[in-house]
């Protein structure tokens, strides 16, 4: 076994594939050997993420079938819905001591995969070799809901806003700036995928709202529940603290957190517990780009490597 964990990357050329070379290159444990994009093929990897410490390193756009030959402990695969799931015999011809996280929705609901939100799942290190990870909207909605799940009465409603960064980097109208100037647009008002993710995570029902602003990364969620018996805001707030005491990177506050607070960090913020009689309204705010995904797929490596590298689970996870 390496001292280091050998990395790569297919779809390095996203938001989100930016986030992670930085991440990984800032990792005391881990080295990106390899980062695939057929847009920024033969350039140096510098030259687009000027933070990147290997000023040598190259993007490549071979096959995707060519990963099978590289020498690779980790394969993050940060490509738009629907392309990995093409691949799925090949992800599965990967030897079970190699370790695969999926960042698209296409393996979320597959029992072949490990599904792990990490601060709230129990991931089987032994057998933790494909793993997906949780989308942006459906994180900050598990988080915000978990605490409360045996409180709830009925079905809670989660209106979220977005940045623009959660539409990719393909043009369409929901990236354009043109159209979101001082602008506020709705989208797949009923059935989107992160509903159907935060209700099977929770065991819950739920309904989402999505919606896409004007600012480019951050996610804010409204989330509205009727509970079984009236509680006070400060019994709210402890019992959300008490909940996440061990998880370094959630904040509890009794203020209404901000999308400001969060971009460019690792953070989750809960609050604003606001409650009358049996009506309760809270906030949750991340960044979707960090720990709406990039952040958490590091956190599922160093989750599923443990212990074979004495990691933790924000090893490499600095503000």
């Amino acid at each position: 076994m390496s001292d280091i964990i050998q990395t790569a990357i297919i779809g390095a050329r996203g938001y989100v594939g930016f986030e992670l070379i930085q991440l990984i290159d800032k990792h005391p444990m881990t080295k990106l050997i390899a980062a695939y994009s057929r847009e920024y093929n033969g350039k140096k990897i510098c030259e687009i993420v000027p933070e990147f410490s290997n000023k040598e390193l190259k993007y490549r756009a071979d096959e995707i079938e060519s990963v099978v030959n590289l020498d690779a402990d980790v394969l993050f695969l940060a490509l738009p819905n629907n392309i990995a799931a093409k691949y799925n015999n090949l992800w599965k011809q990967f030897s079970a001591d190699k370790i695969i996280i999926d960042l698209s929705s296409d393996f979320r609901f597959d029992n072949d995969w490990q599904y792990c939100q990490p601060e709230t799942c129990t991931l089987n290190a032994n057998s933790a070799n494909l793993i997906a990870n949780p989308g942006c909207y459906a994180t900050a909605g598990q988080l915000g809901l978990l605490p409360l799940k045996d409180f709830i009465k009925g079905t809670p409603n989660i209106f979220g806003v977005s940045g623009y960064s959660g539409a990719g980097s393909k043009p369409c109208d929901n990236n354009n700036p043109e159209k979101l100037k001082d602008n506020l647009m709705a989208y797949k008002l009923s059935g989107h995928i992160h509903e159907k993710e935060i209700s099977q995570a929770l065991g819950l029902k739920v309904n989402f709202m999505p919606h896409v602003a004007e600012f480019f990364r951050g996610i804010h969620l409204t989330i509205s529940v009727e509970l079984k018996s009236a509680l006070r805001p400060e019994d709210v707030f402890q019992m959300y603290s008490k909940f996440y005491k061990e998880a370094d990177l959630i904040n509890i506050s009794a203020e209404i957190p901000q999308v400001q607070s969060v971009q460019n960090t690792h953070n989750v913020n809960i609050g604003g517990f606001s409650v009358d009689n049996n009506h309760l309204v809270l906030c949750v705010t991340i960044d979707n780009l960090l720990k709406g995904a990039a952040t958490q797929a590091i956190q599922n490596m160093n989750l599923a490597l443990k212990k074979r590298y004495n990691l933790q689970i924000n090893t490499g996870i600095t503000q």
